[in-house]
This record gives C-alpha cells, sequence and structure tokens, in this order.
C-alpha cells in the first residue's frame, strides 16, 4: 500500500511539472472565464508557474485567442504564458452541461444589432475613459494595452474602421453568449443580436450568472424574459442612468421584432 501511494505521488507530480509553464507577463489576471470581460480571481507575477488543466477560446489577445485555465480554477490568456508552442499544448475545456452549440452560433450579429450597438456605445476616435472612468475606443471597444495599442486600426478612428474593431470584438461576446445558454433556447437574428448587444454592455461574467440567462434555459418564453429582465440591467456604478434605460428599451424593440432568420443555437 505504501509503495502504491509513492508511486502516485510521483506519477501526480511528473503530471503537474509537465503541464506547468512560466507566466511572462509582469502582472497577469487570472479570471473567472476565458475573456477579460470576466471578473478577476487572483494574478500572477512574471516568472511564477502555473498547471494548465485545459484550454479554451476566449477573448483574443494580440492575436492569441487560446485561453488556459489553471490549477487554481481561472483562466488566464495563453498569449501570457510560455508553453513553447503558438496552439493548444492539452485537451480543450468542456462546455460545461448547459452549454449550447459553441460551433454552429452565429459569430457575429445582424445590420439592426450592429447599429444598435454603435449608437449606444458612441463613437469614440481615440482612446478615453467612458462615463464610468474605463479606457475605451471607437463603439466600446475596451483597452486591453496601453493606448489601446492592441487595436490594429490607425488614429484616429473613422466610423468605418470603428465598425470594423466592433466586428472583430462580437465573436468574444456571441461566444461567451452561446456558452452559457443550452441548445433547447431557440433564438432569432434580432433576439440574437439584442443580447449580444446587453452582453457587450455588462460583460460575459455578468451575463452568466443573470437571471435572464437562467430563465431562457427553464425554457421559459424568450419575449416574456426579455421584456421582464432587460429593464432591471440600468445601474452604473450603483445609480440608474436613463442612457441605460433607453439602451434596455431599444434592445427589447429589436428582440421582439419577428425574425425567421435563426441564429442561436444554430446560424442560419
Amino acid at each position: 500500500m505504501k509503495f502504491l501511494t509513492l508511486a502516485a505521488c510521483a506519477l501526480l507530480s511528473t503530471t503537474s511539472l509537465a503541464a506547468s509553464y512560466p507566466i511572462t507577463g509582469n502582472t497577469v489576471n487570472c479570471r473567472s472565464g476565458p475573456g477579460t470581460s470576466y471578473g478577476v480571481k487572483k494574478s500572477y507575477k512574471k516568472g511564477q508557474s502555473v498547471s494548465i488543466t485545459c484550454q479554451t477560446s476566449g477573448t483574443s489577445v494580440n492575436g492569441n485567442s487560446i485561453w488556459d485555465k489553471t490549477s487554481d480554477g481561472c483562466y488566464v490568456a495563453d498569449y501570457y504564458v510560455k508553453t513553447g508552442r503558438n496552439g493548444y499544448v492539452t485537451s480543450k475545456c468542456g462546455g460545461g452541461s448547459s452549454g449550447g452549440s459553441s460551433d454552429s452560433h452565429c459569430k457575429k450579429v445582424n445590420a439592426a444589432g450592429i447599429n444598435l450597438i454603435a449608437q449606444w456605445e458612441g463613437f469614440v476616435a481615440s482612446p478615453k475613459p467612458d462615463p464610468i472612468g474605463l479606457p475605451t475606443v471607437g463603439y466600446g471597444h475596451l483597452c486591453k494595452q496601453k493606448n489601446c495599442a492592441e487595436v490594429k486600426y490607425k488614429f484616429p478612428l473613422s466610423k468605418t474602421t470603428a465598425k470594423q474593431l466592433l466586428n472583430d470584438d462580437l465573436p468574444t461576446y456571441t461566444a461567451c453568449l452561446a456558452k452559457v445558454l443550452n441548445s433547447k433556447v431557440k433564438l432569432n437574428d434580432n433576439q440574437w443580436a439584442a443580447l449580444t448587444s446587453w452582453t457587450f454592455n455588462n460583460g460575459c461574467g455578468n451575463v452568466a450568472t443573470s437571471t435572464l440567462v437562467k430563465r431562457l434555459n427553464k425554457g421559459e418564453n424568450p419575449n416574456t424574459v426579455a421584456s421582464e429582465e432587460l429593464p432591471k440591467w440600468r445601474l452604473a456604478g450603483g445609480r440608474v442612468l436613463q442612457g441605460l434605460v433607453n439602451r434596455r428599451k431599444a434592445e427589447i424593440k429589436l428582440f421582439k421584432t419577428a425574425s425567421s432568420k435563426q441564429a442561436y443555437p444554430k446560424c442560419q
């Protein structure tokens, strides 16, 4: 029995070493989900080794969309982990029991959705703080590096390049929305666009734990759920913002606009 225990420990030790990689960034955040919109659970220092349990796709960081789930149960951008490869080095993380058809949903949104998001985010040609102090540019792009250095378009942005940047950003938010909805939920392209706008505005972490998502996954009528739940998301910094009240009304209007084109779980 003692021999077996020692052997098992040795095997575990070897496995752990094989899956441990150093952090390359100065201070790298480990988040509750695979994207920069998720909450920070802890931070790693440069040179610190982390054990990767699985990998998945998420927010692209400097062209790398892989996120590593560490043994601490949180996700870190693979760009900041020296794995020695540009691709996956271990198995992909499971989508979870509630996850939808993440490969077949619409990765982007229709023109009505793009215009809605652009209208309520507002156009910013060069990086500057938004109403709650977060550095943004274009139509709501949240800067990930100093002076938004990750943006490939030249500053000041035009409205055309700002919409291109928005289109580049949206697959992150449609992906995290698809991840938390089960495959029984059926949404047309207007409903999908409205929920993507809401997700873009509030972040993947908040959406994942929302009553709205829970009710949709229970099979409740989507129009009823949207009408009752979206208006609740009107706070910023602990106070009601009329802009958010109006944005939610616009999202509900788009959500309830009939369409025969399906966007989730399968894109048509």
